[in-house]
């Protein structure tokens, strides 16, 4: 269990968790020699007790270390503490995109092709170096508040292959983006990553995923079959360009699929220009049913056949220790069986004098475990020391609910019967948590075993918010859940938005200030009127009550005086009028 204040490695002190997943917990911790806060993702269940998948676990996570690029969350560190494997990455301050769409549906057209050139710029990085990622899905998509994506889980997507689909909590997450080739039991390629990345922008244009179904095995049959649903007929908004884009990368015959996410980065970087306005639907070149799905395709390099042979002499390793445990097995086996056939045999012999009166289990529910154990005896039966619980919403804690073999059926006299006793109720009813400190309801929750999702709302300084504080849940107080079951919480993301700088009577000066403290750039024109008084703010080109985001410009227009029209003076008239009287006599002498 790692806890608040613990250091990974004597190197790494946690700080708090930051997610919990079926592979592993990860944690804000901070980098005590570089002084730099990371995130460090530890592996849990049944990852940690399997020997094969920590070596390749390793080895992927040591190679994908050497990744460097601005849309992929960079590994620093890969180890084992205490029993405890660890990987230490960026700490990246963002949401998934899976939390996005789940907020927002689909996305806009030119948010859509920003985030897909950079996944596809990152994807096409990583193919450079040789490494699939395997596992691409919005969950493993980070969006800062910039816009900025960032590609996780190299390490461990890597080292998980189509034999980990059934993996806790990790598999109805990851099968809606599951090629059919991986579905089908073959291996991944990087023709797999594209059909992956095409299904992921598929989800951000349409806000889905095009393939729903009850299991993960319904869903992995309809990625092998079903052809992926037409994005325009629904969104005819969307031009065919772009769904020309997702057709092809999610084609099931890989060889319909683009050669490379390069090739993908090129269409998606020019699909919106005006040259393809009027392109036509896409039209496959090979069969998509009617190939064989088990081919490997496409053709690795060298580098890459390198890394499936080291995978195969691990295999080579495994399955001569499996080999040496068949034989010790064969022999266990014919030791078993022949035991079985003596002991049959004596038994056979002797079937009359070992013979018991069949005697019928009376019905002990309601009872306590004494009142039950006295009645079973007295019928001539022995209760097994151990009780078994289970949940009932009917019978209170500690009193039997049934019996094992259950009640009614004939059994032989001295029968050892198992007494099934209550845990008390298993629904657990939900208050208004609103106004109270989310990490305190997360707690008393989590002892309820409830599971607690917490999630962020932007607001605004006016709603008077304390931090950590809930403002929302998704289940109404006086609901009842099952124990395993989840609520969300909501805490309120404090956020600054721009004020009615113009009827709330601000100064340049002041906007200026507010510019400078948030880290916005300020423009100011000046427009000469008579109808505000020189200095006021007459617009502002931020719209009231929007976001503040640092680095971004904001224009102010300041009303400015007009000038004024210079009058003429009194000597000045008399000089005209002067002026023309002297005119006057001279007109008058040249008539004389």
């Amino acid at each position: 269990m790692i806890v608040r204040g613990q250091k990974i490695n004597d190197r790494y002190k946690i700080i708090r968790t930051i997610g919990e997943g079926g592979m592993a917990n990860v944690y804000l911790a901070h980098d005590t020699i570089l002084n730099r806060d990371v995130a460090v993702k530890v592996l849990r269940g049944d990852l940690a007790d399997d020997e094969k998948f920590i070596r390749r676990f390793q080895r992927e996570a040591i190679a994908a270390s050497s990744l460097t690029h601005p849309n992929i969350v960079e590994i620093y560190d890969v180890g084992e503490d205490d029993g405890n494997y660890y990987i230490v990455m960026e700490y990246v301050d963002g949401k998934t995109l899976k939390n996005l769409i789940k907020k927002r549906g689909a996305l806009t057209l030119p948010e859509v092709v920003d985030i897909m050139l950079q996944l596809t710029s990152a994807i096409a990085c990583a193919h450079e170096s040789f490494i699939i990622h395997r596992d691409i899905k919005p969950q493993n998509v980070l969006i800062l508040d910039n816009g900025v994506a960032k590609i996780t889980d190299f390490g461990i997507a890597m080292a998980l292959n189509s034999n980990e689909l059934t993996q806790t909590n990790s598999v109805m997450g990851s099968v809606h983006y599951l090629p059919p080739e991986q579905a089908n039991g073959s291996g991944a390629t990087m023709k797999s990553d594209i059909y992956s990345l095409g299904i992921l922008m598929y989800e951000l244009l349409t806000g889905k995923v095009p393939f729903k179904g009850e299991n993960a095995v319904e869903i992995a049959i309809k990625q092998m079959k079903d052809d992926i649903p037409s994005i325009t007929e629904d969104h005819p908004e969307i031009p065919q360009s772009i769904e020309n884009i997702v057709l092809k990368a999610c084609a099931k015959n890989p060889d319909n699929r683009y050669d490379n996410v390069m090739d993908m980065y090129k269409d998606i970087e020019v699909a919106l220009e005006p040259e393809h306005a009027n392109d036509t639907k896409l039209v496959y070149e090979y069969p998509e049913h009617d190939f064989d799905e088990t081919k490997e395709v496409p053709k690795t390099s060298r580098m890459s056949r390198l890394r499936n042979k080291e995978s195969q002499e691990d295999e080579k390793e495994d399955n001569k220790k499996d080999k040496k445990m068949n034989k010790i097995m064969i022999i266990a086996g014919g030791i078993f069986a022949f035991l079985v056939a003596l002991l049959a045999f004596v038994f056979f012999l002797l079937p009359k004098i070992t013979e018991e009166p069949d005697v019928k289990i009376p019905d002990v529910s309601n009872k306590t475990v004494v009142k039950a154990e006295e009645m079973l005896q007295d019928a001539g039966f022995e209760v097994a020391t151990k009780t078994k619980e289970e949940y009932d919403d009917k019978i209170e804690e500690g009193k039997v609910i049934k019996t094992d073999p259950q009640a009614g059926r004939s059994v032989k006299k001295g029968t050892t019967i198992t007494l099934i006793v209550s845990k008390g109720t298993n629904m657990y009813e939900i208050e208004d948590y609103t106004g109270r400190n989310v990490y305190e309801v997360k707690g008393v929750l989590e002892a309820q075993e409830i599971n607690v999702i917490i999630e962020t709302k932007e607001v605004t300084e006016e709603n008077n918010y304390k931090e950590n504080t809930i403002i929302e849940q998704s289940v109404e107080a006086g609901k009842k859940l099952k124990k395993g079951e989840t609520i969300t919480l909501i805490i309120p993301d404090f956020v600054t938005v721009y004020p009615d700088f113009v009827t709330e009577g601000w100064t340049v000066d002041n906007v200026q200030k507010f510019c400078d403290e948030h880290g916005v750039t300020l423009n100011v024109k000046y427009e000469e009127t008579d109808s505000y008084p020189e200095g006021t703010i007459i617009s502002q080109s931020r719209v009231v009550g929007t976001k503040v985001i640092e680095n971004t410009p904001l224009n102010i227009t300041v009303a400015k005086a007009k000038p004024k029209e210079e009058k003429p003076t009194v000597d000045d008239d008399k000089k005209d009028e002067e002026t023309t009287e002297d005119k006057d006599k001279v007109d008058e002498g040249k008539n004389n």
